[in-house]
């Protein structure tokens, strides 16, 4: 299997430094979006959406569980047989919730499968965040991630719901914790879309995807 390039540690450090240059520019531009993200405006949602939690139905008003800030993640429904392998692994992502709760910010996993099914799949992964069923509503069109995944960003005024901002594809890819690091390494993601020297290893996009107690 092909290599990095073998340097001195003084070689090595002249590349880190010119590497790093690149690394500001991009911390300071995505610092800048996220500026620009905080000054985008919101969208009023319906307030009639009746989603299935295993406490009974909940609104999305119940969904902040108290706090003024919430974010959705749309898990896809792949009908009774299949279950969505890219976001099974980027709920595996999420850690514990108290720092964001720290911050005012609640977090939900929502699906379109029922509610049994849903709550299968979290006993199966060991999954502790709150997930609720959105079958049989039209929420997931309303926020935008349609028949597909997305992650979606609520604010409440104490009596309305507000849309702030939404997200597929690529944006949602670039919040996971195991992209991040495997970004980090020589070898990348290892799919066949990657920027990467000749002779790296590399696979179809997705192909290597299994839930995480299939691997």
């Amino acid at each position: 299997m092909a290599h990095p390039e073998i340097v001195s540690r003084e070689q090595w450090q002249a590349a880190r430094d010119a590497l790093l240059v690149k690394e500001k520019a991009a911390t300071r531009a995505l610092d800048a979006l996220a500026a620009d993200r905080r000054r985008l405006p919101m969208v009023r949602m319906r307030d009639d959406y009746a989603f299935a939690g295993r406490d009974g139905k909940a609104s999305l008003r119940d969904l902040f569980e108290g706090r003024d800030q919430l974010v959705v993640y749309q898990f896809m429904d792949n009908g009774p047989d299949d279950i969505c392998s890219g976001c099974a692994s980027f709920t595996d992502n999420v850690g514990r919730l108290e720092h964001l709760h720290a911050r005012g910010v609640s977090y939900a996993v929502v699906s379109n499968m029922p509610l049994e099914q849903l709550e299968q799949v979290r006993h199966r992964m060991e999954w502790t965040v709150p997930v609720y069923s959105s079958r049989g509503t039209t929420f997931s069109d309303d926020h935008g991630a349609g028949g597909g995944f997305g992650l979606s960003v609520f604010i409440t005024d104490g009596v309305d719901v507000f849309q702030t901002y939404h997200t597929d594809a690529r944006g949602v890819d670039r919040l996971r914790f195991d992209f991040n690091i495997l970004d980090l390494t020589p070898y990348g993601r290892q799919e066949n879309w990657e920027d990467s020297p000749l002779g790296w290893p590399q696979t179809e996009p997705y192909s290597w995807w299994r839930l995480h107690d299939e691997y």
